[in-house]
């Protein structure tokens, strides 16, 4: 004999408590959804996002609020920890990393986890994996917001050593590998100029410009630029395409690896302004314009 179907003990569709619990669910939905644009509201949004993504070895005090010990930001600490304490002479300091061996999905609930961790964690010890709870502050919470710390970049690992330590054969090993795996990286440094990024990956340098501005107002300046013939650096150089991460659209142009990285500074601000004028024009794209848009978005470029 078949089971009677047991009566639906839910709340009556349409009625005020279906409402409440609809509500309830939606607000908890968006309560532990991870933001498109991880680091957004924060000056140093786009700088780490390239330290998080490309850029092989570099490291950045970041602006931590409150009184504490200093924290530095670095692009991957020995074996991917989430993040390590370390004594320097009398200080202790604490680092935080951005690329690792076991990332989780909320880079920016990670982060702030790593940092909690580091400005109380004992030296000499690390964390492998950043775990985020309810009581893990936000980072926007941790970092000063409006503050733009300097960059340093390297071209290999010896930061990884404190000064004055001999490393064990196997640390030294460790890092003599990752020294061979980097690529030659540099940081644009003039006024205007935020997170341009030159890297040379083998056959062609290349600058990456990680840009915060609405993707489809980005994307009808780039046109605006090209159709006008400033899509480019000058001599040496040539649009490759674009690419998105972390909610961001970074143009990509391919380069003359044989010119200095401070070579293309110049060139890549006169680019810059082209592009700040096309992005203060409101009128409606030509049809040249929107040709252009159209042969821009088919050109993605992927990292390797």
């Amino acid at each position: 004999m078949a089971k009677k179907s047991k009566r639906n003990s839910g709340p009556k569709p349409g009625s005020n408590r279906a409402a409440k619990l609809e509500q309830r669910r939606l607000e908890r939905e968006a309560a532990s959804a991870v933001p498109t644009r991880p680091f957004e509201g924060i000056s140093l949004e786009r700088d780490l996002v390239a330290l998080r993504e490309f850029v092989p070895s570099a490291l950045v005090d970041l602006p931590v609020t409150g009184d504490g010990r200093r924290i530095v930001g670095a692009t991957i600490l020995p074996g991917g920890v989430a993040a390590l304490v370390r004594e320097e002479g009398d200080d202790v300091v604490g680092y935080v990393g951005l690329q690792l061996a076991a990332p989780g999905p909320d880079p920016a609930a990670e982060l702030a986890a790593a940092i909690a961790w580091a400005r109380t964690g004992e030296a000499g010890t690390s964390l492998q994996v950043a775990s985020p709870g309810d009581d893990t502050p936000a980072l926007t919470d941790l970092l000063d917001a409006e503050t733009l710390p300097a960059v340093t970049v390297f071209q290999d690992f010896s930061w990884w050593i404190p000064e004055g330590v001999e490393p064990a054969p196997d640390v030294a090993q460790m890092v003599q590998q990752a020294n061979a795996a980097v690529l030659p990286s540099a940081r644009l440094d003039a006024d205007g100029l935020v997170a341009a990024w030159w890297v040379d990956p083998g056959e062609k340098a290349h600058i990456r410009w990680i840009r915060d501005e609405d993707e489809d107002a980005l994307m009808s300046a780039l046109s605006r630029v090209h159709a006008a013939g400033g899509l480019h650096l000058g001599e040496g150089s040539r649009f490759a395409g674009s690419f998105r991460t972390h909610g961001l659209l970074v143009p990509v142009f391919d380069l003359d690896r044989e010119k200095h990285p401070d070579e293309w500074v110049e060139p890549t601000r006169e680019f810059g302004a082209r592009l700040e004028a096309a992005l203060a024009d409101d009128t409606p794209l030509t049809a040249a314009e929107r040709r252009s848009r159209d042969g821009i978005r088919s050109r993605q470029v992927t990292l390797r």
